[in-house]
């Protein structure tokens, strides 16, 4: 267990892990209680509606990501990131007062949403590049997995506390807890040891750096490949906002609570994947396509589910391929791109995770408003195998990767040339494509 939490030793990044545990658990609580406040007292059970503000929260990485990728290169990305904090927090306190003073309207939630994905797009990718300041190289696949970890402990306890204070007091406490979370990253920023973070090369300011970045990108093929699987993936089956909620209501006519209890039992596959994450150390391509196959069966399965108990169980495994989905795809993004272009090649790569999500989003909510939430979720499961078979076949006929079974120890394991993400800087943007 202790190679899983190797990186806690490192002071900085120590104190960063439990301010974020906290403010993770703020953000997943706000995400429940804004989804049931569209779906139960803005509007009646309109997954819709609930879908359309999903996408406004993500439409901002569709269209700011590169911008916020460069400036996460040039800047100081610790004093970057106190701003980008304190903002989300003051919008979640403006939103905790809208709706404790009972004037609440459905486009005051909309704009919030938007609002938070401004600040968010350009505090992803500081906040996924600040780990390499934290931690030595050798440590950053393991930093990585933890933040995952971090994240989905935080979907576990979240959800869960959301809906039952939704249940007490309302959904407007909810939104002020959030605010309060804010100021506990601040904080820990402010109070690292600055003398015990490590260098990493900044870009300096010249043109065409962001085409640079794009350049980098088209001339590795093994980030197009993950960059396109995870667009596929998160545009039409990562909408468990959406379709979890809508299951709650529609399918099996419950409340709050229940909708938290769900999320938090989705989280314990989340963190186990993440804590898997931890655990490894060269990731590699294959882990994100063979992950996204799993979850396209997964949540297949999911939606067929007949009774609650049953729907709640079976989305352990879904959350579990999940999280080795993003946190390969992530991992492997960070470790094998070069240092002083990693904030740009990390924003395209948000752009594509979050800003599909403003597409997928609106029309999952449409397909569960027609249909009903089961088949949102067929829609999304069949795109994730979709997603994965096309990686596999294109990965056979440009990489020549094939499958070898042995007979003494059964296992499956790939022949041909190594998918291995290489060190941190080892990777020229010529010579990456040979390693998978």
């Amino acid at each position: 267990m202790s190679s899983i939490f190797e990186s806690l030793k490192f002071h900085n990044y120590r104190i960063w892990f439990f301010a974020a545990l906290v403010a993770n658990t703020g953000t997943w609580m706000q995400r429940v209680a804004q989804d049931w406040l569209v779906l139960r007292i803005l509007t009646d059970d309109s997954a819709s509606a609930t879908g359309l503000t999903t996408a406004l929260q993500f439409l901002p990485a569709l269209f700011l990501s590169a911008h916020s990728g460069l400036i996460a290169d040039r800047v100081d990305q610790r004093r970057f990131l106190m701003v980008t904090q304190s903002a989300m927090g003051v919008i979640s306190a403006l939103l905790a007062v809208d709706v404790l003073a009972g004037r609440a309207q459905l486009w005051h939630v909309y704009v919030a949403a938007f609002a938070t994905g401004v600040a968010a797009a350009y505090d992803s990718p500081a906040r996924q590049i600040f780990v390499a300041r934290m931690v030595p190289a050798g440590d950053l696949s393991n930093a990585v997995g933890l933040n995952s970890a971090s994240f989905n402990a935080a979907r576990l306890l979240g959800p869960a506390a959301a809906g039952l204070v939704i249940a007490w007091v309302g959904a407007g406490w909810v939104f002020l807890v959030n605010a309060l979370t804010f100021l506990f990253p601040a904080l820990a920023l402010a109070t690292m040891r600055i003398a015990e973070l490590y260098d990493v090369p900044r870009a300096e300011r010249a043109g065409g750096q962001v085409r640079e970045g794009l350049a980098y990108v088209r001339r590795r093929s093994d980030l197009i490949v993950i960059i396109v699987v995870i667009s596929v993936v998160s545009m039409l089956t990562l909408n468990f906002q959406v379709t979890m909620a809508a299951m709650v209501r529609s399918v099996f006519a419950m409340e709050s609570d229940a909708y938290g209890t769900v999320s938090s039992i989705f989280a314990i596959g989340s963190l186990a994947g993440a804590l898997w994450a931890a655990r490894r150390r060269s990731p590699r391509v294959r882990t994100v396509i063979v992950a996204s196959f799993f979850l396209g069966v997964f949540t297949l399965l999911m939606a067929v589910m007949p009774t609650y108990p049953l729907f709640a169980v079976s989305t352990i495994p879904v959350g579990l391929c999940v999280l080795t989905v993003l946190t390969g795809a992530n991992q492997t993004v960070q470790l094998s791109t070069a240092p002083t272009v990693r904030g740009r090649v990390v924003s395209l790569y948000m752009m594509c995770l979050l800003g599909t999500t403003p597409i997928g989003a609106p029309l999952i909510g449409r397909v569960s408003d027609a249909w009903g939430p089961r088949a949102g979720l067929a829609v999304g499961g069949v795109a994730a195998l979709a997603a994965s078979l096309a990686a596999v076949v294109w990965a056979r006929r440009h990489w020549h990767v094939g499958l070898a079974y042995s007979a003494t120890r059964p296992h499956l394991s790939t022949v041909g040339p190594r998918e291995r993400a290489l060190p941190p800087g080892a990777a020229s943007p010529g010579d990456a494509d040979g390693d998978r």
